[in-house]
């Protein structure tokens, strides 16, 4: 074969009886394929992660897919069909992703510590704020409450927390965790309140 042909010419059926008629090199037809869809393969990937480097891995995992397959397709419509292939890969990806997130709260909310040298305006926001949150954390159920007293106000981390507690850390990190969502609900009534 001179030229790579595209997906579609390399499967060419008997309408009449529905068989291949001609057989090519697998590694032919799924150079055909990458030539042909490689970059719109990447930017699905790029699309639906928003990681360069993890769309790279995936659509290699696309076409390993699509040569794993090429004896299910049944040779019509290619381009939806590897799209349909990449967008799969990109939504397990994501969701392995969610499952691999790590509970730490710690850098999500702002810090109490101020500068130094503050003009009178912002010492008394910075208070205020201070008062929101410190009132809203007294609100919070039992187990909540000291974690994210700890935490916020007086700035221990989840190792710190978990030796002062007694508590496993992971367990002291899912606590954070549910204190700070907990937190975040309290602070938007408040909100939406005023």
């Amino acid at each position: 074969m001179n030229s790579l042909k595209t997906f579609r010419e390399l499967f060419r059926y008997n309408e009449q009886k529905g068989k291949e008629v001609e057989k090519i090199n697998s590694k032919e037809r799924l150079l055909a394929v990458m030539n042909q869809y490689q970059n719109l393969v990447f930017s699905i990937c790029l699309k639906l992660t928003g990681d360069y480097f993890a769309a790279e891995d995936l659509t290699q995992d696309t076409f390993l897919s699509v040569y794993r397959h090429f004896g299910d397709f049944d040779g019509k419509n290619e381009k939806a069909w590897i799209c349909r292939i990449a967008t799969n890969k990109c939504y397990d990806y994501n969701q392995a992703a969610e499952r691999r997130a790590i509970a730490t709260a710690q850098d999500e909310m702002p810090e109490v510590s101020t500068p130094y040298i503050q003009e009178p305006l912002q010492q008394v926001l910075n208070h205020e704020i201070l008062d929101k949150v410190s009132q809203a954390i007294n609100n919070l159920p039992p187990p909540y409450k000291e974690v994210a007293r700890e935490q916020y106000l007086e700035g221990h981390t989840a190792k710190e927390i978990a030796l002062h507690l007694g508590k496993n850390i992971k367990t002291v990190q899912t606590q954070q965790l549910r204190a700070r969502e907990l937190l975040q609900k309290e602070l938007r009534k408040e909100i939406l309140v005023e």
